[in-house]
């Protein structure tokens, strides 16, 4: 088994070096800086636009952000929420975390860089993902980069030879998706929880290991009970994790921000060399990294876009499948839902993460090179305790709890969309079967190889999603012109909201009856 392992690890390692070397980097980059030009920094130049659209509408009355309009649907928000519960997990505590250890302060940087054009590649990918869905036998919404591969990329262009290269993409993506879901979605949330809560509430009680294991009990049993709520869970499909999610993210992640917003003020006088550091050392990296200053750079922005990847997930493909589950019909609203998830992800939640982290003296700030001992899986936690005492560290532990539990719900149904597309709805319930009890597995391997193959699939993912985006992006310039040309400047010309034309004249009488028009 151990050689199995070693051989796992070896592999993983060639594919992963691959996949995060030079060519997927300038890849994810630069789709995300070319959407960006592309739009006119829509971000930038519409963000009064899209926080009032997306954020702010939550709070007027009549809006249709927060309203279910039928039972096979779920709201704007909840989509958000849904969505945000699938990405706000173990990346923005203990990824960002590691992301430092490892690469250093600079790391936090290239997070940031990597997450403000990654706003415009999930707000294309939203928005492509609305236009292409479909509904599936159950008259349930179907979306995401499989349909925008096959019926855009496979057939817009009109070229034959498009089709089948298409839904062998489609299909890779469909692959990728279901074995990332097990991984990053799954096993290496939970390892994560079970070792926070194992740091924070058991770390003076041991009952042991099983018989001619290494398996801990107490891993186990926290693993059976994860089990068992999980199954609850999803079980009810899609609406019944979306009002899990709609409860639980926004209250926990308000929670943790305001604890880490604490932790900064008692900090406050580490403000200055705080984020020198970041900016210092992203482009000078630590020397504790090793290697010359083509490899420290290299490293830390890997590190960077990696973590912040795996946070927000822009790139990959994946929230798409939750948001194209909305009621919305304009799909450049439900594209800015996008930009506010990777904004609120990465600029608020991670970086709320990196004050803890560098703000508390675990780091030293002169030569961003982490105290001895430091283990990033458990560094934010840590830190809690040295200014709330044990229940700082049980904060943190409930935080990561709550956290990577909706992280695994929201995942769970993006396997189950990845299962449907390859198998029908009768695949959905065997996946979910394996995928329940693959939380188990989750809790008792060591996590170190289970975040290695998280990485790799999160790459394999972003290959064909941005495949498909980038073939489309004369179709994003063209839905975001007509999006920018009625609602923000007036004019009074047709919408484009689908690519069926049933679907596109029920959308539009849609949107006659909510705007009068």
């Amino acid at each position: 088994m151990e050689n199995f392992i070693k051989g796992v690890a070896s592999v993983n390692d060639a594919v992963n070096a691959a996949v995060w070397g030079l060519p997927g980097l300038i890849l994810l980059i630069g789709t995300g800086i070319l959407l960006t030009c592309g739009t006119k920094f829509f971000q930038i130049g519409h963000i009064g636009h899209w926080w009032k659209e997306t954020i702010a509408s939550i709070f007027h009355k009549d809006s249709s952000t927060t309203k279910l309009t039928d039972k096979k649907s779920i709201s704007q928000f909840q989509a958000l929420c849904a969505a945000l519960a699938a990405t706000i997990g173990t990346g923005n505590i203990a990824g960002v975390a590691a992301a430092i250890v490892t690469g250093g302060p600079g790391a936090v940087f290239w997070m940031w860089v990597a997450a403000f054009f990654g706003m415009m590649t999930n707000f294309s990918e939203n928005l492509l993902g609305i236009y292409f869905r479909r509904k599936n036998t159950a008259g349930e919404w179907s979306g995401g980069p499989m349909y925008y591969l096959t019926d855009g990329l496979g057939k817009i262009y009109g070229q034959k030879w498009l089709k089948p290269v298409a839904k062998i993409l489609a299909v890779l993506f469909a692959c990728f998706t279901i074995l990332a879901s097990f991984g990053i979605g799954n096993m290496a949330q939970i390892n994560k929880i079970v070792l926070n809560m194992d740091a924070a509430f058991f770390a003076n009680t041991s009952l042991g290991t099983i018989p001619g294991t290494e398996i801990s009990i107490i891993h186990l049993i926290l693993g059976l009970a994860l089990l068992v709520l999980a199954a609850l869970i999803i079980i009810g499909g899609l609406r019944r994790i979306a009002k899990f999610a709609e409860i639980v993210v926004p209250f926990m992640a308000v929670v943790y921000c305001i604890g880490s917003i604490v932790i900064f003020v008692l900090n406050i006088g580490k403000v200055g060399p705080m984020f020198a550091s970041i900016f210092r050392f992203a482009f000078q990296p630590a020397a504790f990294i090793g290697g010359g200053i083509s490899m420290l750079i290299k490293k830390t922005m890997t590190q960077g876009f990696k973590r912040g990847v795996f946070s927000n997930e822009a790139g990959l493909g994946s929230s798409v499948m939750v948001h194209s589950s909305s009621n919305v019909k304009e799909p450049v609203k439900q594209g800015m839902w996008g930009i506010f998830e990777v904004f609120f992800d990465t600029f608020v939640v991670c970086t709320m993460t990196a004050v803890v982290v560098l703000s508390t003296g675990y780091i030293d700030l002169a030569t961003g090179a982490p105290a001895a001992g430091i283990n990033g899986d458990t560094l934010v936690s840590q830190a809690f305790g040295r200014y709330f005492g044990a229940p700082g560290t049980w904060f943190v532990a409930v935080a990561m709890l709550f956290f990577a539990f909706t992280t695994v719900l929201g995942w769970s149904q993006y396997g189950s969309k990845a299962v449907e597309y390859l198998f029908g709805a009768t695949g959905v319930k065997v996946y979910k079967f394996i995928f329940v009890l693959m939380i188990v597995s989750g809790a008792v391997l060591e996590g170190g190889l289970t975040w290695d193959l998280s990485d790799t699939f999160n790459g394999l993912m972003m290959i064909p999603n941005l495949i498909g985006v980038l073939a489309l992006f004369p179709l994003v310039m063209k839905i975001v012109k007509n999006y920018i040309d009625r609602r923000i400047r007036g004019k009074d010309i047709a919408p484009l909201l689908s690519f069926d034309a049933q679907l596109q004249a029920e959308a539009e009488r849609a949107l006659k009856e909510e705007y009068g028009a």
